[in-house]
């Protein structure tokens, strides 16, 4: 039934995309091929799906708007691969303002510190773990160039998977450090005076 029908949403509540309050609800179609247990709670799914309103898809679906261009890109004789390598800071709440977690995270260059990275080793590794069980076969994980800030990497794979699994990544990062106490951010710029958040893209062409 989920997979002919999908689950429903009252789109002009999810955002401007193109819907009003008395349009049709949109339909989320799962696409199981994307198809995430949750490591941590393995009694549920995650699934990316494509959004459809009366039957057709709408053209304010990323997702379709991707897979259209894989498409042309197969007419050509190309697939098109991806990896990502996502940045996040792990903060906390003191006196009404979020701030770096971590009270001794305070170096001027704290890239690839050891010492502070030992402090996150429980939820980093936990993180690692995870996706050694998903299969993602990750293979990097360092402090970045800003206070309590951080970056895990796994191997490339084509561009649709890559991107399912880095919308997945960042739910699984903020869940992991809420069950520890904190908060996960991907914001660009949360912090004025520190290095922003990256997202670095590796591309590349191959002979279908």
């Amino acid at each position: 039934e989920m997979a002919k029908e999908g689950a429903g949403f009252a789109g002009f509540a999810a955002g401007d995309i193109g819907q009003g309050p008395h349009s049709p609800d949109l339909m989320a179609i799962p696409d199981f091929r994307s198809t995430t247990i949750l490591p941590w709670r393995p009694n549920i799914a995650w699934v990316a799906g494509n959004a459809f309103v009366e039957g057709k898809s709408t053209s304010y679906c990323p997702r379709t708007i991707f897979q259209k261009q894989i498409a042309k890109a197969a007419d050509l004789g190309y697939v098109f691969k991806t990896g990502v390598e996502p940045e996040f800071f792990l903060v906390s709440e003191r006196g009404g303002q979020y701030a770096p977690w971590d009270p001794t995270d305070v170096a001027s260059k704290p890239c690839y510190d050891l010492r502070v990275l030992s402090h996150n080793l429980d939820l980093c590794t936990t993180l690692v773990k995870y996706m050694q069980e998903l299969g993602w076969d990750p293979y990097a994980n360092d402090h970045e160039d800003a206070n309590c800030q951080f970056e895990i990497n796994w191997t490339y794979s084509d561009c649709l998977t890559t991107a399912d699994r880095h919308v997945f990544f960042r739910h699984m990062v903020k869940q992991a450090a809420e069950a520890r106490g904190l908060v996960a951010t991907f914001m660009p710029k949360p912090f004025a005076n520190l290095t922003g958040n990256g997202a670095h893209f590796h591309m590349s062409l191959w002979d279908k």
